[in-house]
């Protein structure tokens, strides 16, 4: 059974950080692309952070400079360290992996919000 557990989110003023990490049961990130996706109440969804299976990077331009996406294959972890929070940033952040295979496979979510 494949099982994806985002941690690391909370409550944090405007202009701190944050680390999220996703932890991967079941699929191996290094075999897949993981992406960081948030959804905020009102808003459209949006992909913001990505990294292949290569380890290749992508981010959306709303983050790009402030939020960086790396990958621990000992841990089978993927991270998102989030730095100059916004409250535009006050999200449910998930974790989102497709395999080589083409399987696809979502997080539970994890609250952010930025406010003073």
């Amino acid at each position: 059974q494949v099982q994806l557990v985002e941690s690391g989110g909370g409550l944090v003023q405007p202009g701190g950080s944050l680390r999220l990490s996703c932890a991967a049961s079941g699929i191996m990130f290094s075999d897949s692309t993981a992406n960081w996706y948030r959804q905020a109440p009102g808003k459209q969804g949006e992909v913001v952070a990505a990294i292949t299976s290569g380890g290749m990077t992508n981010y959306a331009d709303s983050v790009k400079g402030r939020f960086t996406v790396s990958r621990d294959n000992a841990k089978n972890t993927v991270y998102l360290q989030m730095n100059s929070l916004k409250p535009e940033d006050t999200a449910v952040y998930f974790c989102h992996a497709r395999t080589l295979l083409g399987s696809v496979y979502w997080g539970q979510g994890t609250q952010v919000t930025v406010s003073s």
